[in-house]
């Protein structure tokens, strides 16, 4: 009976070439590995700063509408940025439902990204949010009701201390009744 291998070597194939064991071999490709020198460390400083300038670039064009990097696609680029705005349109509408409710879930989409296009998020989805219906307020022809509803939105959400669930509660009553409880 010819011998097995043991389970735990691997299956020699002949003519095949061995794993390189030292750094300094040739591996499979015949391509020598380099060998450590003195000035490595600075250039792997070099190539790291050169990736971070490149990944920072490539961020600002995603989220921030900065001008697209050299090497990439611009159209891609922009497909991609959209698709990341609406996304966090989605989230802003998760995290404060009333938004999409108060201006329509349509006007809502464009007015976001209108808001967003320039203004990379900085201080989380909250605080997003609330930067965005500050934004419609000041620069959006809304109606008298909408404005006001968006506006005790924001008011309620950006205070220090949140009203009551009974204070919103009388805040929604029609004036007449809260004059009889009051």
């Amino acid at each position: 009976m010819p011998d097995a291998p043991h389970p735990a070597e691997p299956a020699r194939i002949p003519g095949a070439a061995s794993a390189p064991e030292d750094p300094g071999t040739p591996d499979t490709a015949g391509t020598p590995h380099p060998a450590p020198t003195p000035d490595a460390p600075h250039a792997t400083d070099a190539a790291r700063e050169r990736l971070a300038r490149a990944q920072a670039g490539l961020l600002a064009a995603l989220v921030a509408g900065a001008p697209v990097p050299a090497g990439f696609d611009g159209e891609r680029l922009a497909v991609q940025s959209r698709a990341l705005l609406a996304k966090r349109a989605g989230v802003v509408a998760k995290v404060a439902p009333e938004l999409p409710r108060l201006l329509g879930t349509a006007r809502y989409h464009e007015e976001f990204l209108a808001y967003a296009t320039d203004r990379p998020m900085t201080a989380g989805y909250r605080h997003d949010a609330l930067a965005f219906a500050a934004h419609v307020l000041d620069h959006a022809d809304l109606s008298p009701r909408v404005r006001h509803a968006l506006g005790t939105w924001h008011a309620d959400r950006a205070a220090p201390v949140p009203p009551t669930r009974w204070q919103r509660l009388l805040r929604s009553l029609p004036p007449r009744t809260v004059r009889r409880i009051g």
